[in-house]
């Protein structure tokens, strides 16, 4: 796969050509990018981006330094009041040809990101139009930020409510969706008139990278969106997040990371969201459609290798129909294909890292340990890369691990319940609250999950929840605010009250 429009000379430092023997991509950034331009570490320093189906080196990236945080800083508060008072259109414009150009390219992003996270190529192309969506669903609420006009109770003046860009961002994103947690920040970001700076996870910043050289085309004004990759996240943000002229602090990933900002941002009153851990139930009652079920779970569980925080962590299945689901989901995942990403027919591809197999491994092991049924799996995979096998544990019992740990990996852990009751007790019994899945064919059995469930949302019936056009968020330790529809344009704006006298008044 080729850039045919890239006329970057691959020659300069800040860009490589990410490839292996399948896929190959010239002219991808690996510089920061500050002000408008692309430039290498204050410090010279680089570091290493892996392929996690081989372990071989992709690209060296540079590996940006507090004092390159606070340059980026420093171009997005210059930039802020020009973008600010930029018109809506303009705005919304930049944001559309973005999307265009996503669109355009869309062969080599999902090259790029199968080459650096190891999921299939089938489903990077899925994230590119997932994340795409962001980027235009924004273009066109950039031109609907309203406000409101309205006569006081007491009838004596007119009171404005007005909205305006809460001021430069920092913004820290995940690896495992590297175009889609990037455009679900920016895109409301600079819809809404603030300016940004990006920080990509270091597992996977070459997609990113890629995405801003795609918005520096478009036509991005310098400083509007910078981006600075580096291998110490801790040494970079702590400068960044202290500067007074910061003002929204916008994070996806851990909740005990999350935790941490969000003590650092107290210290300046700084707006903040945060989308963190989940620990998703997934609730099969005896009156679900199984096949349906099946096909939803394999999508909720096992999307982008099950390391999504959105992904089925604990399946809890009623008695009467727990044999037939158990046997059926068992069938579709001894059917899972392991391979490289840029394989064709690969379903299942590498764990991001070492790090991740032995944690799948370890909480597999503990809860056989504790009781479990091991149906299929439970295994590393002996080849190069990071890979453990698709693997489902039956007869789950309390107190194992699996059950209070995220998995962020392709296991499936089963308890079975007995009423709908006990069903609703075991899935809120945890501290996370970001998504939860229930299949039934009873409507009224739907309604109350979905006023009991203790969760910022649900999918019902379905395996898949996220949307641009609606609010992606949870409760209790899975974060703060919303990403998506007007609730996440929201998350960058000020709301400012003005009163006016009564224009009638003598």
């Amino acid at each position: 796969m080729t850039d045919t429009t890239d006329t970057t000379d691959t020659t300069d430092t800040t860009v490589t050509t990410v490839a292996d023997e399948h896929v190959s991509v010239p002219g991808v950034p690996t510089g920061l990018f500050i002000g408008g331009s692309w430039r290498p570490a204050s410090g010279g320093a680089t570091f290493d981006v892996r392929d996690p189906s081989t372990g071989a080196v992709l690209a060296s990236v540079a590996d940006a330094t507090p004092e390159d945080g606070i340059a980026a800083l420093d171009a997005a508060v210059a930039a802020q009041e020009e973008w600010a008072a930029t018109a809506p259109r303009r705005r919304s414009d930049l944001l559309r040809r973005a999307f265009d150009l996503v669109h355009e390219h869309a062969d080599d992003i999902a090259a790029v990101m199968t080459l650096e996270m190891g999921k299939p190529l089938a489903e990077s192309h899925g994230e590119v139009v997932y994340g795409a969506e962001f980027l235009r669903w924004f273009s066109e609420e950039a031109v609907r930020i309203g406000g409101d006009y309205r006569t006081n109770p007491e009838g004596t003046g007119r009171g404005i409510v007005l909205k305006r860009p809460v001021g430069p961002v920092y913004a820290i994103t995940p690896w495992n969706f590297p175009l889609a947690m990037a455009t679900r920040k920016i895109a409301p970001a600079l819809a809404a008139g603030c300016t940004v700076v990006l920080k990509p996870a270091d597992l996977t910043p070459l997609t990113t990278l890629y995405l801003v050289e795609l918005f520096r085309r478009a036509g991005l004004p310098d400083g509007v969106l910078n981006v600075v990759p580096s291998s110490d996240a801790k040494a970079l943000s702590a400068p960044v997040i202290a500067d007074r002229r910061l003002r929204k602090l916008t994070f996806t990933g851990s909740t005990p990371v999350g935790s941490a900002l969000l003590k650092q941002a107290a210290d300046t009153v700084l707006k903040t969201s945060m989308e963190l851990g989940g620990n998703a139930p997934l609730l099969v009652f005896d009156d679900a459609d199984v096949d349906r079920a099946v096909d939803a779970a394999m999508q909720a569980k096992f999307r982008n290798v099950g390391e999504a925080c959105t992904a089925a962590n604990r399946f809890f299945v009623q008695e009467g129909i727990a044999d037939a689901f158990t046997a059926a989901l068992t069938g579709r995942i001894e059917a899972l294909r392991i391979g490289r990403g840029t394989e064709d027919g690969t379903d299942i591809g590498p764990l991001i890292d070492g790090r991740a197999v032995d944690k799948a491994a370890g909480l597999v092991d503990d809860a056989v340990e504790r009781g479990a049924t091991l149906v299929t799996g439970g295994r590393r995979v002996d080849r190069a890369g990071t890979y453990y096998a698709p693997t489902l544990l039956d007869d789950v019992q309390p107190g194992s691990d699996i059950l209070t740990t995220e998995i962020f990996g392709p296991v499936v852990s089963i308890t079975r319940f007995t009423t709908e009751e006990e069903g609703i007790r075991l899935a809120n019994d945890t501290e996370y609250g970001l998504v939860a899945y229930a299949f039934t064919e009873d409507m009224r059995r739907g309604q109350r999950l979905a006023e009991r469930l203790e969760t910022g949302m649900l999918g019902w019936n379905t395996g898949v929840v996220s949307n641009a056009a609606f609010p992606f968020g949870g409760v209790k330790a899975s974060g703060l605010g919303r990403e998506g529809s007007h609730e996440g344009l929201e998350e960058y704006l000020e709301t400012v009250y003005v009163l006016t006298p009564d224009p009638f008044a003598a």
